[in-house]
């Protein structure tokens, strides 16, 4: 397609743009722009944009406009060629050693586990294009793709992943084990689900399961975040019905707030006919919502507990761990959090483009802000490929130690 198309023509890149620049305006979370005068910013980007060649020429354009806010996740792509990131894809995540991408975190939900995908193993390549870092990788949207692994043992191996039933994925989302010295492990992949009732529920009959053991480490690592499940696992960490944090949206932001007098998401219903009454009392009601534990009766298991949490510990996810951090309801082991709370919404553009951009920023009830600057662990214990390739996880070799300690 060329820029003399009339499905591209630069009356239509105008119109394109001029929407891009309205919902932003409109949309952004951050009434300042992350200190940014955006309407300077697309004026003096807008002729260069304008004069994309091609499609390809003017997303990439209008991606490095997003850019410079300074926060993620910015998007603007047109449907057919939408990617996804690899942890959406395999849930998997990569790790960056010796010039490849080592597989890091392998969730049991996933098609990578279920391809029996280890930690250690090498991704070398998709649909036969090579992956290297610091490039992230990045999957077409709407067609099969077929990966080119190295195995621990070396041998190379070609996959095509397949997703999971629902039903199945989210049984696996979450795992339980007793290890050694009466300590619990307790492995939650994701936390599907809007409101998160099923979830909540898997999530307390993990807790039955574990319910004589004297302590518990709580695993995260690569846990991308989701709804509103998380609160399940927070209540857990203590028994007392305590704020944990708080939404903050566009509209509130502009016109001023007291935390007091936000809306109050206090308990998961029980099952989905509850959700009727839970989505009238919110339907109308600004997005700004502050969270609360359920106060919930406590395991044994409480006060000892261990979360281990790492570099792709991400949204809802990292909730948990900042809460359990500033309380301290738990020891920490692993690496710093992504740093990644914004909430974000993808908005249709004409032409079948979309942008995304963040709507929504996520402040803990004590005032603060892990956006772009994640969580620090108490105990630091990096990834290891070397360890994964004889089997060992160094992480959670810690945590059971510490979690034995308590």
């Amino acid at each position: 397609m060329t820029t003399d198309a009339p499905e591209f023509s630069r009356a239509v890149r105008e119109q394109l743009l001029e929407a891009i620049a309205t919902t932003v305006q409109a949309r952004f979370f951050d009434p300042k722009f992350n200190g940014r005068n955006w309407q300077t910013l697309v004026q003096l980007a807008r002729e260069g944009i304008l004069q994309a060649t091609n499609p390809v020429d003017f997303e990439s354009r209008v991606q490095n406009l997003l850019e410079q806010l300074a926060v993620q996740p910015v998007g603007f792509f047109h449907r057919s060629r939408a990617k996804f990131p690899v942890h959406h894809v395999l849930r998997a995540t990569l790790y960056p050693h010796d010039g490849a991408w080592v597989f890091e975190d392998v969730q049991e939900d996933g098609p990578a586990f279920a391809a029996q995908i280890k930690p250690g193993d090498t991704l070398l390549a998709v649909n036969d294009k090579p992956v290297a870092p610091p490039e992230p990788v990045r999957f077409p949207a709407g067609a099969p793709a077929s990966i080119l692994i190295r195995r621990r043992n070396g041998n190379e191996e070609r996959i095509v992943p397949q997703a999971l039933p629902p039903d199945e994925a989210r049984r696996n989302s979450v795992r339980t084990a007793l290890l050694e010295n009466g300590v619990g492990y307790l492995k939650i992949t994701r936390f599907p689900g809007l409101v998160g009732v099923d979830m909540a529920r898997d999530i307390d009959a993990a807790v039955q399961t574990l319910a004589e053991c004297r302590s518990l480490v709580v695993d995260l690592r690569g846990n991308p975040g989701g709804g509103s499940a998380n609160l399940r696992l927070m209540s857990y960490l203590t028994p007392d019905k305590r704020p944990v944090g708080y939404s903050l949206t566009r509209p509130r932001a502009e016109r001023g707030y007291r935390r007091e007098e936000l809306a109050q998401f206090r308990r998961i219903p029980t099952n989905k006919l509850a959700l009727i009454g839970l989505a009238v009392r919110f339907k109308f009601a600004d997005k700004s919502i502050v969270v609360v534990t359920e106060g919930l009766k406590p395991p044994k298991c409480q006060c000892r507990v261990v979360l281990l949490a790492n570099e792709h510990t991400v949204s809802g996810a990292e909730i948990v761990v900042g809460f359990a951090k500033d309380h301290g309801l738990a020891r920490l082991v692993g690496t710093r959090t992504a740093g990644r709370l914004y909430g974000w919404s993808s908005f249709p553009i004409q032409q079948d483009y979309r942008l995304t951009i963040p709507v929504s920023n996520y402040i803990t009830w004590e005032g603060r802000c892990f956006e772009g600057t994640g969580i620090e662990p108490d105990f630091e214990v990096p990834f290891s490929p070397e360890a994964a390739w004889d089997g060992r996880d160094l992480q959670l070799e810690e945590g059971a130690k510490i979690a034995a300690s308590l």
